[in-house]
């Protein structure tokens, strides 16, 4: 199956558009986006009604603030993993602690602005477990995978290319790094690298973080 993929640029955060024999997207980007989005679709030839799914990789305010103006937009279900649901449908704020000097720098930073960050809340309505998730149904040659550690529900979404969109189990931009690299924030390191061994022994060969652009899995086997 040929596969189509198309960043779109939702404030610090990049989410994806997978095209396949159907479409979904992955990551719903910083809340007030909607607008970004629709200029974002407008350069690919995907109309919004063709989104049948929209994958979340994790609850944090920067990857779940616009998802219900997406959905609303393109009539998309909504999947994410059930240990983060309630942090989207009750517009919940958690922030990861940092792993790193930096990280622990920036989380006091972003702990200072969530006064005014406000999450539009909405249903899940396709609840991801830990064993995974076919996306065949939708169309897309690929699964979910449960990869917890930078929080205790994120997920990424291994396409059969060797395609890995992996929300922030990596991260690739100024100013959380400055080369490609594992997370500055998570909740538990160790299951952060437990899940890069699972996605590489699953056949992940090109990463797409959710900050910066994409890199090849031989760095992160590398940093292991």
């Amino acid at each position: 199956m040929n596969m189509s993929i198309y960043p779109i640029p939702l404030g610090f955060d990049q989410a994806y558009i997978i095209q396949g024999e159907g479409v979904v997207m992955i990551d719903g980007g910083a809340p007030k986006k909607a607008k970004a989005f629709i200029k974002g679709i407008k350069k690919t030839l995907i109309k919004p009604e063709d989104i049948k799914l929209l994958i979340l990789t994790h609850g944090h305010w920067d990857h779940i603030g616009s998802a219900k103006d997406i959905k609303e937009i393109t009539g998309a279900k909504i999947a994410m993993h059930k240990r983060e649901k309630d942090w989207f449908e009750k517009s919940l704020k958690p922030l990861p602690p940092g792993v790193i000097l930096w990280g622990k720098i920036f989380a006091k930073i972003m702990a200072m602005f969530m006064p005014l960050v406000h999450i539009p809340a909405t249903d899940v309505d396709v609840i991801l477990e830990d064993e995974g998730f076919p996306l065949g149904e939708f169309g897309i040659a690929g699964r979910v995978i449960s990869t917890p550690g930078h929080s205790p529900g994120s997920v990424s979404i291994l396409l059969d290319t060797g395609d890995a969109f992996v929300g922030d189990l990596a991260m690739n931009a100024f100013p959380l790094r400055l080369s490609p690299g594992l997370p500055i924030f998570a909740e538990d390191l160790q299951k952060v690298k437990d899940s890069w061994k699972l996605l590489l022994d699953s056949g992940a060969k090109k990463i797409y973080p959710a900050h910066g652009n994409p890199f090849s899995a031989e760095i992160i086997r590398n940093v292991l």
